[in-house]
């Protein structure tokens, strides 16, 4: 047997209804849609998401879910445990120096500085802002928070 040789099983495959191709076919005419009627015109029959004249849930439903503050500035946080995994005593830490280690992707994010972790190394932040127990961390290690904005 070659592949050639292969043919589906007799009566497994049926040929499609060809539809509106001259009375002799059996489907021509009306094409099996019957007289008259919505269904038996061309692009008949009712829209998706009808529902029967009823207001359709699509328009019931608010267009937007809540509130949106286009004012809301987005900081990119950065706690004290990987200040102190990744710079060495006495760096300065700014956008540019997180860029360089990778801790943010683009110099012009705006950055927090947040206070989880342990800090023993004495860092000058100049960063957009800092939380207050961050700040408490990084002057206790001997620090100082010089804040851009």
């Amino acid at each position: 047997m070659q592949l050639n040789d292969l043919r589906p099983a007799e009566g497994s495959r049926k040929n499609r209804k060809r539809i509106g191709r001259g009375n002799s076919s059996g489907h021509g005419t009306t094409a099996g849609r019957g007289t008259k009627g919505q269904l038996s015109r061309s692009g008949g029959g009712k829209g998706k998401g009808f529902e029967g004249g009823q207001q359709p849930l699509a328009m019931r439903l608010p267009k937007l879910p809540g509130f949106i503050n286009h004012n809301r500035v987005e900081y990119a946080p950065v706690n004290v445990a990987r200040l102190e995994a990744l710079f060495a005593d006495g760096d300065v830490v700014d956008a540019d120096a997180l860029v360089a280690k990778g801790v943010i992707k683009h110099n012009y994010i705006p950055v927090k500085v947040l206070g989880d972790g342990e800090l023993t190394k004495k860092l000058t932040v100049k960063v957009d802002k800092v939380s207050a127990s961050a700040q408490a961390k990084i002057e206790a290690a001997g620090g100082k928070v010089e804040q851009a904005c």
